[in-house]
């Protein structure tokens, strides 16, 4: 369960009653879209069903059967959920629209090359700037995620900005390798490794281009700077790093 501390009022007023419950504000707003995959424990703050949550109050039981066929508060919260309204304050909306917007930068500058620098990554500051230079409002009711396409419209008049994906080629020495290449799967696809007689590990992984310094940071980081990297543009062109 989330505290008390995180949670918001989720309510739902029919037949002349009013039910309350604790919850999550992403995780519930998630829940009404039908795009929680969680369960039910991470969505709430109090497995219990109020009349009025911020004075612990609770619903008569005849109340909750006649509106909900049951008195199990489990049955009940996902139905106030989905059917009810989810209230935030000044202050909650404020801060959840700085999360979102937080995560949107992160996805962007993660994700995004600059054409114009040689397909350099966008660091987090400039993709900010030029958001609030552009006049972009996140919307802290909307999943980071499905915000992107927009942020991007308009950031493109700000910056020059593409989404693309960068193939890298590195090598560990044998010395670095058996650890090292443990790590570097994590980092993004793997295409094809092949380890060699002296015992050093090639790899070819691919990333988003914006990714590309974290990589090269973690390459340094496992082969204690010895690692060797290439990105590889086509079949026929190699860029050395």
């Amino acid at each position: 369960m989330i505290s008390l501390d995180e949670a918001v009022t989720a309510r739902l007023e029919t037949h002349g009653e009013r039910f309350e419950v604790l919850v999550d504000p992403d995780a519930a707003l998630a829940m009404k879209r039908g795009e929680f995959e969680g369960e039910l424990e991470d969505v709430i703050a109090a497995r219990d069903v109020f009349e009025n949550a911020s004075r612990g109050d609770r619903p008569a039981e005849e109340a909750l059967e006649e509106v909900f066929g049951t008195t199990d508060p489990l049955e009940i919260i996902p139905e106030v959920i989905d059917r009810g309204e989810i209230q935030i304050t000044a202050e909650q909306r404020e801060e959840m629209q700085e999360r979102k917007k937080r995560k949107l930068i992160n996805i962007i500058s993660r994700n995004a090359i600059n054409p114009q620098m040689d397909d350099a990554p966008h660091p987090p500051e400039r993709i900010e700037n030029a958001l609030e230079e552009a006049g972009f409002t996140v919307d802290p009711m909307e999943p980071a995620e499905n915000q992107v396409d927009e942020a991007l419209d308009a950031l493109r008049p700000v910056i020059p900005i593409r989404f693309e994906e960068v193939t890298v080629a590195v090598q560990l020495p044998p010395e670095h390798a058996g650890s090292g290449q443990a790590k570097l799967r994590e980092f993004g696809d793997l295409d094809r490794e092949e380890w060699q007689a002296d015992g050093s590990w090639v790899g070819v992984m691919t990333f988003p281009a914006g990714m590309q310094n974290d990589f090269y940071d973690l390459v340094n980081e496992v082969s204690s700077g010895e690692g060797e990297t290439q990105i590889i543009k086509d079949k026929d062109e190699l860029e050395t790093r």
